[in-house]
């Protein structure tokens, strides 16, 4: 587990006892409440705050963080506690909020193809209510998170191929500042040149500038038709290539995700299933029945240039769902594989161009190591996944696992990418920040940290490194 070491800070029972006047039984102190408020999905050590206060609307937010604020106390939002970089972790104590209970689609402007919602909506909870409508939201991380958090993290998923990220997204946020004011970023008009872009600030800033409350999303309409599709490649190069033309014929392909060989070696004893243990793509297409299939006919025929076999087709949502099933039980049976066995997940983030040779060294690093690596990509936007079995106790493997998961983000660095495509920095990824934009760039972020948060309360030890980070 990460070996990092925290100086946390007493919380002052004053506080406590004016948080329970507040509060009543909505603020925990209980140990089992408190753990599930420090872990999140990642594999990095667990650090519980002192106290969760479970807040119901934007205002109650407000009123919290203004008595920790007179405290000097810090404040760590929490969503779903779906994050896998340490963004929960209350690594110097603290109060965690709790948004969860903050779950009412507030309005749903269907002509306008928007809504707004309070920060602790999930995905498909949002999803659920707009089918009515005709109208979805198409953001999907995989886990069932909350708005807030994934405006937060900058979240994307399967679909950013087509309908783009968070950030693309978010119309405006409701937020808390550190000093408990309440801000809009914005109004309900699709553009706007009137000031800074405080809500692409917020978008990504991981609780450390203020806490989200409400955000207004572009929903778009349901497609009139989707197909999906399977096949099976000789090598991870040929899948990459064909993903690599696909896109630069513009076809728009709603999702296209690579799963390799040994991820599919996973799936198959995980869930019984038969599918060829060969690299694979996976694609949906979204449109009328027409374009649809005109897009699944192009890309088969480029698919076919480059190897593919084992083609599979499916139009009826049934038919679809099982086409999918194995890319959704991707994790899962990745983490049965060996069982006993941890897992380190990963994501890096390259240009398109360059995304096969970064796959490929990846693949050849883990395959080269003693621990068991499967890759999963959103290989579409140049995104993809290790996940990285060891285990914790085994200072051996902790530092193996260590060394292919630098060397991953040291090659996408070189490749002209990120250290993150989706996962964010947390604390699990900020000795990588120096790396990936220097001097100059980090001095700007921790200039605007300080203006906004001058005392260093919101979620304190996340995405900004310390000035002697080097």
């Amino acid at each position: 587990m990460s070996d990092h070491v925290f100086e946390r800070i007493t919380v002052p029972e004053p506080l406590l006892d004016t948080l329970r006047q507040l509060l009543g039984d909505r603020l925990s102190t209980n140990t089992a409440i408190l753990t599930q408020h420090g872990t999140d999905e990642g594999w990095h050590q667990a650090s519980p705050p002192d106290a969760v206060a479970f807040a119901r609307s934007t205002e109650e937010v407000a009123t919290i963080v203004k008595h920790c604020a007179e405290h000097q106390v810090p404040i760590i939002p929490f969503g779903c506690g779906s994050s896998l970089e340490g963004h929960i972790a209350a690594i110097h104590g603290g109060i965690c909020i709790d948004l969860s209970q903050m779950d009412q689609i507030l309005e749903v402007n269907a002509e306008d193809l928007d809504c707004r919602v309070q920060a602790g909506v999930t995905r498909e909870q949002l999803n659920q209510d707009l089918r009515a409508t005709g109208l979805f939201f198409p953001i999907d991380p995989g886990a069932n998170a909350s708005i807030g958090g994934m405006a937060a993290t900058r979240a994307s998923g399967t679909n950013a191929v087509r309908y783009g990220t968070m950030r693309d997204n978010v119309l405006n946020l409701t937020v808390v500042t550190a000093q408990g004011d309440i801000i809009r970023t914005g109004n309900r008009a699709r553009k706007s040149s009137a000031g800074y872009d405080l809500t692409r600030l917020f978008v990504g800033s991981e609780g450390t500038l203020g806490i989200i409350t409400e955000v207004s999303l572009r929903l778009y309409g349901i497609p009139e038709a989707m197909s999906a599709a399977t096949c099976a490649f000789p090598s991870v190069d040929a899948a990459v290539d064909t993903v690599i033309q696909t896109i630069q014929m513009g076809i728009p392909v709603a999702r296209i995700e690579l799963l390799d060989e040994l991820q599919m070696k996973a799936i198959n004893r995980y869930a019984n299933m038969q599918h060829p243990e060969a690299p694979m793509l996976f694609f949906e297409f979204h449109g009328t029945p027409a374009s649809t299939q005109e897009q699944a006919e192009q890309v088969e025929a480029i698919a076919q240039d480059f190897g593919a076999q084992a083609f599979q087709w499916a139009s009826r949502q049934e038919d679809r769902n099982a086409l999918w099933a194995a890319r959704h039980k991707a994790y899962y049976a990745a983490m049965n594989f060996q069982p006993g066995k941890s897992g380190m997940p990963t994501d890096v983030c390259v240009p398109i161009s360059r995304l096969a040779e970064a796959i490929r060294e990846t693949r050849e690093d883990c395959d080269a190591s003693p621990l068991t690596c499967p890759i999963v990509g959103h290989v579409g936007d140049g995104n993809f996944h290790t996940l990285i079995l060891l285990d914790p106790n085994n200072p051996d493997e902790v530092t193996e696992a260590n060394r292919l998961h630098d060397r991953m983000v040291e090659r996408a660095l070189r490749l002209g990418g990120t250290c993150t495509g989706e996962h964010g920095i947390g604390y699990g990824k900020l000795n990588f920040m120096q790396t990936e934009h220097g001097d100059a760039y980090l001095a700007m972020m921790r200039s605007i940290k300080q203006a906004l948060d001058p005392h260093n309360l919101m979620n304190p030890g996340k995405l900004v490194p310390a000035e002697s980070s080097h």
